[in-house]
């Protein structure tokens, strides 16, 4: 079988371009495309785009980044700022109560003794 019969007959060269990043790269694909753009080297290629690519994709550029479209980490931390409210305010209530309690104590020991 020869290098001709293994490659598939629409096997060219086209451009790949992440329009996010700024980057595009030429290689050879059987991707389709409608669109054309000139390269670097004058001549004119079909054109890929993609959304991500090895310029924009956190695991390859080392950066992270949060997408959070529905505010989830909002909802998280004012989730936890109200518990910590609360917490605090249940506290409170519990030494106002050992307080009052306190005072009971002391008003009967003296009604017991007078």
């Amino acid at each position: 079988m020869s290098n001709a019969e293994k490659q598939p007959k629409d096997y060219r060269f086209v451009v790949f371009s992440d329009d996010a990043a700024g980057f595009s790269f030429l290689t050879r694909s059987t991707a389709k495309s409608d669109e054309t753009i000139k390269w670097t080297d004058g001549k004119e290629y079909p054109l890929v785009k993609v959304q991500i690519s090895s310029k924009s994709h956190p695991f390859f550029t080392g950066e992270e980044k949060i997408i959070d479209t529905e505010g989830r980490v909002d909802r998280f931390k004012a989730r936890a700022e109200r518990a910590a409210k609360l917490r605090a305010s249940l506290g409170n209530k519990v030494k106002k109560a050992e307080k009052e309690a306190a005072k009971k104590a002391e008003k009967a020991e003296h009604s017991a003794e007078a």
